[in-house]
């Protein structure tokens, strides 16, 4: 799937489908779990500039990341912070001090670092089927996809605006159809009256180090379950997108990387870096691109834009919060569409094992949670079991 090296022309591989999903990828990930970092931060007591301070850690680190690695592979590879991490923050950072909660999220990195390196987390993915791995995609980006229509019960003028205009441009023009759904949502955010600059200021953010300090209690307690989070919440599933569009990318060098950046942007901050799985979809499909080979670019942008929203942290945070929840989950479900297709059609080619794409698809859909680990991993789990009950040899 990945393009040879002689076809290496980033500009001239870009397009303005590229660009709007990797708008769109960055948007979707800010404004799905930006409130939950400040939540943790308010309630851990930090200062604003430390709350800032931490966006910037993982926006620049998610830029340099995203930008370097797709660029290395040619593949569209998006990081993203963890957001089942940043959900943990909110009840575990209060109970200890931030320099402790710094020594964690680098015990964290380190971990994440030495898994990539060994190439432990490859011979964990060669052992997922394909079809289990196509419908824990689906399921991942079920529960965002039917967010346009909870949306239309409360915005039902400004989201069927969106949905007929994707609907009509999707025939005439698709590569453009999320743009101009994007313009026209816009468009009529501001007719009714949806669109509130009030809150909006420039600002720019500054890094804040903080001297690390190492506690049992806070490894145990931050360290090891944002460690097995990021494994099974977010890598696990950003690999599982990865395959799902045909991009076989080797994971060690990506797990390693990411781990890597978080351990260095770790005392600014960072709770880690990871790889993303919605955002990523958004980049690795049709809509991004018809050609796969050229689909790069789109996580290219995503990654300019990360760098943007690192510099500009309180600046991006004000302008997502002016615009309503509807638009941007309406875009994002509309931007999902052709993945979701694609992972539901992938799930159910093989019939054995059809049934445990079914259990993994189900599950990772229901937001199921236990020990604060996500739905994904979980799904991934019951497929797994279903697979080995259902065809494993028999004496």
């Amino acid at each position: 799937m990945n393009p040879p090296a002689t076809t290496f022309r980033p500009l001239a591989d870009s397009s303005i489908s590229a660009l709007v999903a990797g708008f769109v990828a960055m948007m979707t990930g800010y404004t799905s779990s930006l409130v939950l970092m400040f939540q943790a931060g308010r309630a851990a007591h930090l200062s604003d500039a430390q709350i800032s301070s931490w966006i910037w850690a993982l926006s620049i680190g998610m830029a340099l990341c995203t930008i370097g690695l797709s660029l290395t592979f040619r593949a569209p590879i998006v990081s993203a912070w963890s957001t089942p991490g940043a959900a943990l923050l909110v009840t575990s950072l209060p109970n200890v001090a931030y320099p402790d909660a710094i020594g964690a999220f680098v015990v964290c990195a380190v971990l994440l670092t030495i898994v990539g390196l060994t190439g432990w987390f490859d011979t964990l993915m060669r052992k997922i089927p394909a079809s289990i791995a196509a419908a824990l995609l689906a399921g991942i980006l079920f529960e965002i996809g039917i967010e346009i229509f909870k949306a239309a019960q409360f915005q039902t003028a400004l989201v069927l605006a969106m949905f007929f205009t994707y609907l009509v441009v999707k025939r005439l023009a698709s590569r453009y159809a999320i743009l101009m759904t994007l313009v026209v949502g816009i468009i009529a955010a501001g007719l009714l009256g949806l669109l509130d600059f009030s809150q909006f200021h420039v600002a720019l953010a500054h890094p804040v180090f903080t001297l690390p300090h190492f506690s049992l209690a806070a490894v145990i307690s931050i360290g090891i379950p944002l460690f097995v989070v990021a494994v099974a919440s977010q890598n696990v599933p950003g690999i599982a997108v990865l395959r799902a569009d045909g991009y076989n990318t080797p994971s060690a060098p990506l797990i390693a990387t990411t781990g890597l950046a978080s351990l260095v942007l770790a005392p600014f901050g960072s709770h880690g870096i990871n790889l993303a799985a919605i955002t990523a979809a958004i980049c690795t499909g049709p809509e991004a691109n018809e050609d796969p080979s050229k689909r790069y670019m789109a996580a290219v942008w995503c990654g300019i834009f990360y760098l943007l929203a690192g510099v500009f942290g309180a600046t991006i945070a004000a302008l997502f919060a002016s615009m309503p929840k509807a638009l941007v989950v309406s875009v994002a479900a509309l931007a999902l569409f052709g993945s979701i297709m694609s992972g539901l059609t992938n799930a159910m080619s093989d019939l054995r094992q059809r049934e445990a794409a079914l259990v993994t698809f189900m599950v990772t859909a229901s937001g199921l949670t236990l020990l604060s680990i996500g739905s994904a991993f979980w799904g991934l789990v019951a497929g797994v079991v279903t697979q080995i009950v259902l065809n494993a040899r028999r004496a």
